[in-house]
């Protein structure tokens, strides 16, 4: 009597919802990620998953409560990853923090989440962007989100520039942020201007340079203001 290969068991209600959320959500930041929150439609999140929009509208009341679980699926993540990598920097630094080591806590952990994760990630990264540049509510979820993360970078470069105002540390995290943003967009600009030298895509070469050019950026406004 031969040995039957036992049957694979059917996937219950609840791993269905799970899959069909899964689903959803990455249609979701794909094209919100390419189009914004107000280029896009249920109705184009249900033709990019393949199913009838009224399954969208079953699991998500309208699109910005779609757009905030979006927006928040990822944040956990990367939030938790970052606050460790930063409280891992401040506690080696035996109470001698840098700017630069500060910087590369922050930034470098983000970014090679991004490259890890692969492309649901990159949507994400590209997301970000878009968000940040956002008056309305995506500039909301990011203060919603990140805020706690970017108050403990704050606090970091605190210590490594104690006679710095804060004033100066903010404007000074304000463009670090917005080169961060630019990155993450991938637009292309760069490629195009360096003719193909550097590339929107290679993040490696972002880790290598960033924190050393902001960390000379915080340094020279602060000492400015100190001298």
């Amino acid at each position: 009597m031969s040995a039957t290969a036992p049957r694979r068991s059917r996937p219950s209600k609840a791993e269905q919802r799970a899959e069909t959320m899964e689903q959803i959500l990455d249609a979701a930041e794909y094209l919100f990620s390419r189009h914004g929150m107000h280029g896009v439609t249920l109705k184009d999140v249900a033709k990019r998953v393949g199913v009838h929009h009224t399954l969208v509208n079953y699991y998500f009341d309208d699109k910005e409560t779609l757009f905030a679980e979006v927006s928040g699926r990822r944040a956990t993540v990367t939030v938790e990853r970052r606050m460790k990598a930063l409280d891992d920097y401040e506690a080696a630094s035996g109470g001698k923090p840098t700017v630069e080591g500060a910087l590369h806590a922050f930034l470098d952990t983000d970014l090679d989440l991004y490259v890890e994760g692969g492309e649901g990630w990159m949507n994400y990264a590209a997301l970000g962007a878009l968000m940040s540049n956002s008056a309305e509510g995506g500039a909301q979820l990011m203060n919603k989100h990140f805020d706690p993360v970017v108050l403990r970078l704050i606090e970091i470069l605190r210590q490594a520039l104690p006679d710095a105002a804060d004033e100066d540390l903010f404007w000074g995290y304000h463009f670090v942020t917005g080169a961060l943003m630019l990155t993450l967009a991938r637009t292309g600009r760069i490629d195009r201007l360096s003719g193909g030298l550097c590339k929107s895509e290679d993040f490696d070469a972002v880790k290598r340079r960033m924190a050393a050019f902001m960390a000379a950026g915080f340094v020279e406004i602060c000492e400015r203001r100190a001298g």
